[in-house]
């Protein structure tokens, strides 16, 4: 029964052999499809912007890109496409055009753009150790040099597959003669050369047509490595790289074996022409128009190299040679190894009328005015002039009273007035004239130093600040800055607290006249950042530092009456000196220092004669322009007994600011120990450089005003000698060193 229900039970299905294979294909295909959609997706995103080729047609037309000072006349550079000099084919000779394409792209006559054959073989060699060599034929390489010259140093695929479809599309528009000449008037044959024309002549002194088999087999060699291979730089690899090029010359049938002996027998024998250079004036400012114009302006490099663009600066070559020479005087008198940064900056534009980054162009490109190749140097006291604009926004009046007594301990943070002069309780006014280093950390301490940061940034300072490094210190200018951002802050309390953002460019015009960048609406670039009687208010005091006896800036004085307001600035050991000042027409800032930060200047070396000798060139024979007058702020009345500021209005009471007064003489500031503001005469042995009448008890007080018995204070032992109790400040300064002014 079990074996007939065997044999009468139908029999299985067996699966053909071929169904399995053929899902297997299915899914592989399916793979494939979705693989090809997504490769063609990734292409067509790759190539769906590509530069119009037709851009080549107007290579051998070139024109440079002109800078002209604000006159429209005076020329600063012209930039072009490199050194370059096209020519037409017939005048390049044939060994050059036959070498090329022997060393570079032999199958260059019968490819399409891409040479797959090519990449195989380079492929082939690379992999079995072979000399390396690449795979991109002529056309890519002008590609690469021109219409792609913004991707030129992008490696990776997305670059290579753009170049292979511009390459393809320029070989049917283009002869290959044609796209032989573009390439041989394009390429880089180093030292500043691009095309053969200009090679032959920076390397030889004759035209490409002139050259011998040697000297083109010199020439077609070097665009493999501009660099390395550059006859006048590394002279063994050119003549090693041109006997290479002779080789496949001789293998290509271009020269004939007695050539080939002739050639590479020969020594390299160069007769260079040296470049012209292409800036012509002002090199500091003129390479800073020129960094502007790609990173700010949105012109690419190979559209300010192509040429025709017409670029009007702000520079007046007037002021820019008053401004050089009063520099020049500067660095003459202190001598080497200090130099000299200069700014000036028409406050109602924004326009640089003048820029001096250093004395010596070829020596240095760092530039010392705008930071260009560094980060700037500390402002020193300069920097206060933001604290008190803070305070002043906050109705805190320039009158309100503080402690100037030096030394002084403020939140754990010790230091010193310059030379520890002690300037006992006095307004803000005249804490700012004297440069006081105690007065102004016990402010900041009051307002807290982000604000005076948060003032800075606002008025025109856009280098970091780190308040959370600095702290209170901020106040005495010990962040790194730059002359021409301090600068633009300054011409922003000349504008009535009005910011217009300074720029060396007035115009930019395309080849065709057509303006593309327009700078002469300063409204467009301004903005009101600080109320008007608030900068009024801080212009007066900044008066102060100039036209008042005590003031730390009276060298900035000016000979027709112009009115200056300003400030000095020193940082610590006379590392760096400054003055930032201006009038209703001008904003000027003087730097002078060591630019290595490793020499100090003399102590009392000041820069605020270069301004006056300046602007006293640039005024001449103008009368004076009055600041605008504005309403007095809304002061309040202003205490902090913890940082010992006292209320303006106790000012008023005889003897309150007996201190300042008492201090107010030069015999008293040298001799650093008057006005002992905080208590009766000073007798007790006080610690060493602080002031007696700081420790011998205080007068009767009471919270909003200052201390009331404020007499002439004589100092302890030591007063005046700049012993700071405590030890040393932040930064470094040892005790007894000179603080800021």
């Amino acid at each position: 029964m079990g074996s007939r229900s065997m044999k009468n039970r139908p029999a299985a299905k067996k699966k053909h052999p071929s169904t399995g294979v053929l899902a297997v294909l299915g899914v592989f295909a399916v793979v494939l499809m979705a693989g090809g959609i997504a490769a063609f997706s990734l292409f067509s995103s790759w190539t769906s912007n590509l530069p119009d080729i037709e851009k080549l047609d107007g290579l051998d037309a070139s024109k440079p890109s002109v800078l002209y000072a604000s006159d429209g006349t005076t020329v600063l550079a012209r930039f072009q496409l490199k050194n370059r000099t096209p020519v037409s084919g017939v005048q390049i000779g044939s060994h050059v055009r036959s070498g090329t394409v022997a060393t570079e792209d032999e199958r260059f006559f019968d490819h399409k753009g891409v040479d797959l054959a090519g990449i195989a073989r380079a492929t082939l060699n690379n992999l079995t150790g072979g000399q390396l060599e690449g795979a991109s034929t002529i056309t890519q390489q002008l590609v690469r040099n021109t219409v792609l010259a913004d991707e030129m140093d992008e490696i990776s695929l997305r670059r290579k597959v753009r170049e292979a479809v511009l390459s393809m599309q320029i070989e049917q528009r283009y002869s290959k003669n044609d796209i032989l000449v573009m390439y041989l008037n394009t390429i880089n044959y180093g030292s500043g050369a691009y095309g053969i024309e200009a090679a032959s002549k920076r390397y030889f002194s004759k035209s490409a047509n002139e050259l011998s088999v040697a000297e083109s087999a010199l020439l077609i060699g070097i665009p493999q490595s501009p660099t390395y291979n550059n006859p006048i730089d590394y002279p063994d690899n050119a003549l090693a790289r041109r006997n290479l090029v002779l080789s496949r010359m001789l293998k290509n049938d271009v020269i004939t074996q007695g050539e080939y002996d002739q050639a590479v027998a020969e020594p390299l024998q160069l007769n260079e022409t040296p470049p012209a250079d292409e800036v012509l004036a002002y090199p500091y400012f003129t390479t800073y128009v020129r960094s502007l114009l790609t990173s700010e302006y949105g012109i690419s490099e190979s559209d300010l190299m192509e040429g025709g663009l017409t670029v009007t600066t702000t520079i007046d070559p007037a002021l820019q040679g008053v401004a050089e020479q009063a520099a020049a005087a500067k660095v003459r008198q202190v001598g080497q190894p200090f130099d000299v940064a200069m700014t000036v900056v028409e406050p109602s534009t924004g326009y640089i009328r003048a820029l001096v980054g250093g004395s010596d162009y070829a020596k240095s490109q760092i530039n010392l005015a705008t930071g260009q190749g560094a980060s700037g140097r500390p402002s020193g006291s300069a920097f206060k002039v933001f604290t008190l604009a803070a305070a002043i926004e906050e109705g805190i009046s320039p009158q309100t009273l503080v402690d100037c007594s030096s030394p002084a301990t403020v939140d754990g943070y010790t230091l010193q007035n310059y030379d520890n002069i002690n300037y006992g309780t006095r307004s803000l006014s005249r804490a700012l004239a004297v440069s006081s280093n105690t007065g102004f950390v016990r402010l900041t301490a009051s307002i807290g130093a982000n604000k005076v940061a948060d003032m800075a940034k606002r008025l025109g300072v856009s280098s970091k600040l780190d308040v959370g490094k600095t702290g209170i210190a901020l106040t005495l200018g010990t962040e790194n800055v730059t002359p021409l951002e301090m600068t633009q802050a300054y011409a922003t309390i000349a504008t009535q607290g009005t910011r217009v953002e300074t720029t060396p460019i007035m115009t930019v015009a395309d080849a065709n006249g057509r303006i593309i960048v327009d700078n002469g609406d300063a409204s467009k670039r301004s903005s009101q950042v600080l109320s008007k009687d608030t900068a009024y208010a801080l212009e007066q005091a900044m008066e102060g530092v100039v036209n008042t006896y005590e003031g730390t800036g009276q060298q900035a004085r000016l000979q027709n009456g112009q009115v200056v307001a300003g400030k000095t600035g020193t940082t610590e050991q006379y590392h760096d000196v400054s003055f930032y000042g201006f009038t209703p027409q001008y904003a000027v800032g003087v730097w002078c220092g060591d630019p290595s930060n490793q020499a100090t200047l003399t102590p009392g070396t000041n820069v605020a004669d270069v301004f006056s000798a300046f602007m006293n060139a640039a005024l001449k024979g103008k009368q004076p322009v009055p600041f605008v007058k504005q309403p007095v702020p809304a002061y309040k009345p202003y205490a902090d007994e913890k940082y010992r500021l006292y209320a303006a209005s106790a000012a008023q009471s005889p003897g309150a600011d007996a201190g300042a007064q008492n201090n107010a003489t030069d015999a008293d500031a040298r001799g650093g120990a008057a006005g002992g503001a905080n208590g009766a005469l000073g007798t007790g042995n006080a610690p060493n450089g602080s002031n007696g009448a700081n420790d011998a008890g205080t007068g009767g007080t009471q919270p909003g005003a200052p201390p009331a018995n404020g007499g002439a204070g004589a100092g302890g032992q030591g007063a005046g000698t700049g012993g700071a109790s405590g030890g040393a400040s932040p930064g470094g300064r040892p005790p007894g060193s000179p603080g800021t002014l």
